[in-house]
């Protein structure tokens, strides 16, 4: 009930924005605003807040993640601050881009005028109005965190024995924050080439190797052609290790950790 008494009392645009009681909007609502592609969202997260060498990581956005339905992808998100939204609503050259910039310049001068009128109010007021607004502040860092510790307890639990579904369940992590499927590949095709190099060895060589020889024991094609670099991976416990721990430094690298 009261959810639905604040969003009667907010602006067509701050329904539209996802706004929240302390005017924060969230990276995929701003995106969806903004009327871009849908399915470039993941590589502007990237690029534009993770990437982003002038926003500081809960100070101008908190980051968290959103669980796919039915057991699906995890996708990344992000609460934005109203300074963070107005810089990133100017990506976007558009009519929506302009719209969205006019709204979080407006909700500054706002935050200037309320900044002016706390000048009249007494020491003591004006202190514990500050200590409100602080420990907001200091509960946005500490969900953020606790985020990352769940990522992280994910990726330091994955053992040499489930290591197949858990390392691919990390790398479609990775697929999905950098975009699309063909992401997905070049992250595989990152991860193999560290693994023949730490190894020193041929996944292609092996693969190839393994397929005669099934060839010669009498197994048809069709299951010859099936096997793939983690099957090879499978058979020496040396590369499981190595390929692990590889999956586990991609992670932190791309910030599934």
């Amino acid at each position: 009930m009261n959810e639905l008494m604040n969003t009667t009392n907010q602006t067509p645009i701050e329904i539209a924005l996802g706004v929240d009681k302390d005017g924060m909007t969230t990276a995929r609502k701003l995106y969806e605003f903004l009327a871009m592609d849908k399915s470039h969202y993941s590589r502007w997260y990237k690029q534009n807040i993770i990437d982003n060498a002038f926003a500081a990581e809960n100070e101008d956005y908190f980051p968290f993640a959103i669980n796919g339905e039915c057991g699906g992808q995890t996708s990344k998100d992000a609460k934005l601050t109203a300074d963070f939204a107005k810089k990133l609503s100017m990506t976007a050259k558009n009519e929506k881009g302009e719209e969205a910039r006019s709204y979080f310049v407006s909700i500054e001068n706002k935050a200037k005028e309320t900044a002016i009128g706390m000048q009249d109010l007494s020491p003591d007021l004006r202190l514990m109005i500050q200590i409100e607004l602080n420990q907001k502040k200091q509960q946005k860092q500490l969900d953020s965190v606790e985020t990352q510790i769940r990522g992280i307890r994910d990726v330091v639990a994955v053992d040499t024995r489930a290591w197949r579904d858990d390392t691919e369940k990390i790398m479609r992590k990775i697929g999905n924050i950098c975009g699309d499927h063909e992401a997905f590949r070049e992250v595989h095709g990152e991860a193999y080439k560290l693994l023949e190099s730490r190894a020193a060895c041929s996944l292609k060589q092996r693969l190839t190797n393994k397929r005669r020889r099934m060839a010669d024991e009498g197994i048809c094609k069709s299951k010859r052609d099936k096997l793939n670099y983690l099957d090879i991976i499978a058979e020496d416990k040396k590369l499981v290790e190595i390929y692990t721990a590889i999956v586990k430094e991609l992670a932190i690298k791309y910030g599934v950790a």
